[in-house]
């Protein structure tokens, strides 16, 4: 059988090197003749962001970072960039900060050096996102990919265990997501499938040894391999049920897809036997949703949404919400039954319909 897709795959300049941020950082910058930075950063990576602006003309910074990005907050920091007239964005911490740093982008036009210090994956996209009136709105925009990725696995030893893990699951989302996304194509599903076993081999590792820093450069390499897949092949389902539960309940961001993610392959896996075959086969074979449900026990990940403090009497109205984003591509049709018992099955921490968490 003959191959017919049509794939694109985004310009970006990936410098990867543990212990190197700084020099890295520094040098993207200065390669982008930035002359006035606005630096973006959570308050967990100020040392970094302290060294940076050291050898730096940084003439304004951000440090006010919310998860799922309010409105409010993007608009401010829309303002504040154009008022001290930026010309570049260095953005360092986790997919929040480098995704208000895109809002900026998006409205001023100004070119990021992204510096991660979680496995979140936001870096690698050119999908952005902001939080009004209780909806998390997404869009697409070339404006808002980052033009330089700086990666130094070091960066995230300062993640707490049960962080860093929830972190490296949400990677796994962009890489399962792109197995089924609408635009999935042959490129899209070989990175998915590259960084989805990279991912599950670097948790395993970092599991046993939490200051394994190969295990550390794994994660942020299949992290990478997961989202520039995800960031072609668009928004699947289960990004659809997890933006809604953030946006709409305020759920921790990469906790909420660790949770939701074994659920959607559960449901989804059946209808996508060759999608199923590549997320076993990062799972040494275990069938399905199996593999994850395993990893997440081994991980001691977090179990389910009424932990991380979802109401049950939500679930009707978050299905509901959900609905209408379903792509009309995924593997099977999605009725609000079906949701409500995949959310309800993941606010219990529950087996799934067709396999054992």
């Amino acid at each position: 059988m003959s191959l017919t897709f049509d794939h694109q795959t985004l310009g970006q300049r990936v410098i990867f090197g543990a212990g190197a941020a700084v020099p890295n950082a520094v040098a993207a910058l200065e390669s982008l003749g930035a002359e006035r930075v606005l630096l973006v950063a959570d308050i967990v990576a100020m040392e970094i962001a302290d060294a940076i602006a050291a050898r730096v003309p940084v003439i304004e910074r951000i440090h006010d970072i919310v998860q799922h990005v309010p409105a409010e907050k993007a608009h401010a920091a829309v303002v504040r960039a154009r008022e001290t007239n930026s010309d570049a964005i260095v953005a360092i911490g986790g997919g929040s900060s480098i995704g208000l740093a895109k809002i900026v982008a998006r409205d001023v036009g100004l070119p990021i050096v992204a510096v991660p210090t979680t496995f979140a994956g936001s870096e690698a996209t050119d999908v952005w996102g902001v939080t009004e009136a209780e909806r998390k709105i997404t869009g697409v925009d070339p404006r808002v990919l980052p033009t330089v990725v700086v990666y130094d696995a070091s960066l995230s030893a300062g993640l707490p265990g049960s962080l860093a893990v929830a972190s490296g699951l949400n990677a796994a989302a962009h890489a399962v997501d792109s197995l089924w996304a609408p635009r999935a194509d042959p490129i899209n599903r070989a990175l998915g499938s590259e960084g989805l076993k990279t991912i599950v081999s670097g948790l395993r590792s970092l599991n046993e040894d939490s200051t394994d820093l190969a295990a550390r450069e794994r994660l942020l390499y299949g992290a990478y391999l997961s989202a520039v897949a995800f960031a072609s092949a668009g928004s699947a389902m289960h990004h659809k049920i997890c933006h809604a539960l953030g946006g709409t309940y305020n759920l921790p961001h990469a906790e909420t897809h660790s949770i939701v993610l074994g659920y959607v392959i559960a449901f989804n896996g059946p209808a996508a036997p060759e999608a199923q075959a590549r997320i076993s086969a990062a799972f040494d074979g275990a069938p399905g949703a199996t593999g994850l449900f395993e990893l997440r026990r081994e991980l001691n990940a977090p179990r389910s949404l009424a932990d991380i403090g979802f109401a049950e009497s939500s679930i009707s109205e978050a299905a509901r919400i959900i609905l209408p984003s379903i792509p009309e591509s995924n593997p099977r049709p999605v009725t609000q039954s079906d949701l409500e018992s995949i959310l309800r099955d993941a606010w219990a921490g529950v087996a799934a319909s067709q396999e054992s968490p």
